[in-house]
């Protein structure tokens, strides 16, 4: 049995909606049921109770990169972001609002959005905030657990009991963030790649379901750029591959199960592939051209700002498990980084999700309790954006049950619908985390013959299904 309040609090209605968890998809669920009239009580373990990945208590805090990916309209999560700006997300507002230079994508200051996201929740009034861990599901009334990839050990063991099967788990890496003045300036440039020319209809879709609008792309120098010479290259691989890689905490241990997310592989993992592979992954040099040289360089290091006063820069891609002297060591040959000042590390931590596809429906209700909801990275959903999405639909699915409604599943030709469709109908075998991507859309009978004029009409398209699914409800 839960209780909800003591004798010595002020006697509070009990609450309609149940939250575990304060980061994206917890914070977007709670806002999006109390903005509805729910009373929602929203439970987080941190600061009382941290993980191995996070440093504060705020809600919504980014643990991994500062950017939550594209923000091109005719992207995967340019479309997806715009249907959340449409059904009014709080995670995407906070966002925008704390946005930093970043070319295409939308990063963030950090502890700005964190700060923005953890104020909107906690003045709420129909929002309840416990700092405390819930070890348990609760009983009798509708919950939504977003507790995200890094569940304490007592509620990871309830819900696989709930489950009655095992976890899967793959593992996820930070990247090092350097301090912006330690850069050498003379060697690095400031440079974005190149960028496209618009076509005529490129999209820049407005927010909150305006119309889409006409737009051209213009060169900007957000990005910080380390160029590297052929020889200069295959020495960093030949130092990745030496260096000493942290080993895996026993907590985290699980061979049979353990797994990487291809789309977040740690530096050493590429370079252990193949000597190219960081090459054409995050090191690829497309687009840029070294001032000093006027030519590509063999390979290039991006570092992207991390903070809204610009004084720290998180180093694109480069997660990584190395052990930390060797790390420093390692990522000082990065040309333009030899006096760096690394004010974190990259470090690696154990993420964790369900078998959505045995367990979840598309409206994210468990199969086997109409009122229990998951959402966020525990149900296989990738990236920032996707957490955000589960934790709104789950939350508006909630109110929806709570007065009497059937829950809904957006369609799937939207990227919403698109992505939880197919972390509930993958085959379970197979299943590993997915990001948004265009390849989850079902495509045209008679498709655009060009890729970008196909991806025009997939934005299209979602954005009208979106509208009319949402005059449906």
């Amino acid at each position: 049995m839960t209780v909800f309040y003591s004798a010595s609090e002020p006697q509070t209605p009990p609450p309609e909606l149940v939250v575990i968890g304060a980061g994206l998809a917890g914070s977007e669920a709670a806002w999006q049921a109390a903005q509805q009239g729910l009373r929602v009580t929203l439970y987080e373990m941190r600061p009382t109770r941290s993980t191995p990945a996070h440093e504060t208590g705020q809600m919504a805090e980014l643990v991994c990169s500062n950017s939550l990916g594209s923000n091109a309209p005719d992207r995967a999560l340019g479309i997806l972001k715009n249907e959340l700006r449409r059904l009014r997300s709080l995670i995407i507002a906070c966002a925008d609002a704390n946005a930093l230079p970043a070319g295409d994508a939308l990063a963030v200051g950090r502890d700005a959005f964190s700060r923005a996201v953890t104020e909107a929740i906690t003045t709420h009034p129909n929002i309840t905030v416990r700092r405390e861990e819930i070890s348990a599901i609760p009983a009798g009334l509708p919950v939504v657990v977003a507790s995200g990839p890094l569940t304490s050990p007592a509620l990871s063991a309830a819900i696989r009991d709930l489950a009655g099967q095992n976890y899967l788990y793959f593992f996820d890496a930070m990247a090092p963030i350097v301090a912006a003045e330690s850069i050498n300036l003379d060697v690095a440039f400031r440079a974005n790649r190149w960028q496209r020319p618009a076509l005529p209809g490129d999209l820049a879709g407005g927010p909150a379901g305006g119309p889409i609008e006409l737009a051209a792309t213009q060169p900007s120098g957000d990005y910080i750029n380390c160029p590297m010479s052929r020889d200069e290259y295959y020495a960093f691989v030949e130092a990745v591959n030496a260096a000493e890689k942290i080993k895996v905490h026993e907590f985290e241990r699980d061979d049979e199960a353990r797994r990487y997310f291809e789309g977040c592989l740690p530096i050493e993992v590429l370079a252990a592939r193949e000597p190219d592979a960081l090459a054409y992954g995050p090191m690829r040099p497309v687009g840029l051209r070294d001032p000093r040289t006027g030519r590509r360089p063999w390979a290039v290091v991006q570092l992207r700002q991390d903070n809204v006063a610009g004084t720290l820069y998180n180093i694109v891609g480069f997660q990584t498990n190395i052990k930390w002297g060797d790390q420093e060591r390692v990522l000082r040959m990065i040309p333009g980084l030899e006096e760096a000042e690394f004010v974190r590390f990259g470090q690696m931590h154990r993420n964790t999700f369900i078998n959505s596809p045995v367990l979840l429906r598309p409206t994210l209700q468990w199969q086997a309790r109409d009122n229990l909801f998951f959402a966020g990275q525990i149900t296989g959903t990738e990236g920032y954006v996707g957490s955000a999405a589960g934790g709104l639909l789950a939350g508006l699915n909630a109110v929806r049950l709570v007065r009497g409604l059937a829950p809904v599943a957006l369609p799937s030709t939207t990227m919403m619908g698109a992505l939880f469709h197919y972390i509930t109908h993958t085959a379970p075998a197979d299943f590993q985390p997915m990001k948004a991507n265009l390849g989850l859309l079902p495509p045209f009978e008679n498709p655009p013959r060009g890729k970008r004029e196909r991806a025009l009409a997939y934005a299209q398209r979602a954005q009208a299904d979106l509208e009319a699914a949402v005059s449906a409800w």
